[in-house]
């Protein structure tokens, strides 16, 4: 197994003065050869880290005898092959190891779960290396299904707080309320409204306020030495944007409809060409919002992680001090990244519920 680099931005950065010096150990002596090198290394890890996974891998280290200890905890597998699968993660070892469940054998590859032959049973892969095993249906409990369930407590705790502060303090912030209050006001004021409008605001409050809090408090998580990357998953940001694109379809009243099908004051001939214009403009928006908050979080965690991993190919102390402190610089820029793609998730998805129940008069 090669060498991981340990922890997540930002409490990585700190860890990494200890670590300059990459290819010796704490005693001074030579690493054993793993047969990669230092950037092959580094890309592993920055791959490694963007992916989910079936447990928690805070750290990892190497002891004095060369073996590779891992810091963390499973999680549970749940498959469905010719029944239900229900076992810990931990049978992998980490990759390693093939598991063996009611004389079926699985073995994860490439953070997926396929089936094998046999405890020696390898992945067999086509000509375009892409494994041809069957592959169970899976229903595990990942690391970002963990995290979103997180989430659901954490908020549903924040804003129960602060609803019982309103109650218990004659309708006046206390506590959480005050840190929530201005940062819901703003939603409201700046967002909302001028989005939406006064008449229609409040449909959409509850949304805007559980999307932008959603998003901003899981890309600050993405940060920690937990390192549950949710919004660079884009199955995660496939179905924020589908909730925004199905709330803006089934809000869409008769005049938002029929300036896609049949705009008002455009000549026959142009109308013909514009509704499929239109109609498959409808679909870009949601498409635009995934690929946006996907990309500039994936984009991110990339470039970070890769100005950590100079820290390790610069082997001479000027070089690694300045990855470092750029490394520190850029992930105190990742923290404003986080609040401004909430903040962007919040304002296009307002937009779209306006321009679905605005009203016009034609004369």
């Amino acid at each position: 197994m090669h060498r991981k680099i340990a922890l997540k931005p930002i409490a990585l950065v700190l860890f990494l003065l200890s670590m300059v010096s990459y290819g010796k150990d704490q005693h001074g002596h030579e690493e054993p050869n793993t047969g990669k090198t230092t950037e092959a290394e580094v890309k592993e890890y920055i791959q490694h880290h963007l992916k989910d996974s079936y447990d928690f891998n805070l750290f990892s280290y190497k002891t004095d005898a060369g073996e590779e200890k891992h810091i963390g905890f499973p999680l549970p597998v749940i498959l469905w092959d010719n029944g239900l699968k229900v076992f810990s993660s931990s049978r992998f070892h980490h990759g390693e190891a093939v598991a063996e469940v009611d004389g079926n054998f699985y073995k994860l590859h490439h953070s997926k779960i396929y089936r094998v032959e046999s405890p020696e049973g390898e992945i067999i892969e086509d000509e375009h290396q892409h494994p041809i095993n069957e592959r169970p249906l899976d229903f595990s409990i990942t690391k970002n299904v963990v995290m979103i369930f997180m989430m659901f407590a954490l908020m549903l705790f924040m804003f129960r707080r602060m609803a019982m502060g309103y109650k218990l303090n004659g309708r006046m912030p206390r506590g959480m309320g005050r840190f929530l209050e201005p940062i819901v006001l703003y939603i409201r004021d700046e967002i909302a409204i001028p989005n939406i409008g006064e008449k229609h605001y409040k449909r959409y409050m509850s949304y805007l306020l559980t999307v932008f809090f959603f998003v901003w408090i899981v890309n600050l998580f993405g940060l920690t030495p937990i390192g549950m990357n949710l919004t660079n998953n884009i199955a995660v940001t496939l179905c924020l944007a589908l909730i925004t694109y199905v709330i803006t379809t089934f809000s869409g009243n008769k005049n938002y409809w029929k300036h896609i099908f049949w705009m008002p004051g455009v000549p026959v001939p142009m109308k013909i060409i514009l509704a499929p214009i239109e109609l498959l403009g409808t679909f870009i928006k949601p498409f635009a919002l995934m690929i946006r908050l996907y990309a500039n979080i994936t984009a991110g965690h990339v470039v970070l992680m890769s100005i950590i991993g100079m820290v390790f190919l610069l082997e001479n102390w000027l070089g690694s001090s300045l990855s470092f402190l750029l490394a520190f610089v850029l992930a105190i820029l990742e923290l404003l990244v986080a609040a401004l793609q909430a903040y962007i998730f919040t304002v296009l998805s307002a937009l779209y519920f306006g321009m679905a129940v605005e009203e016009h008069d034609h004369h």
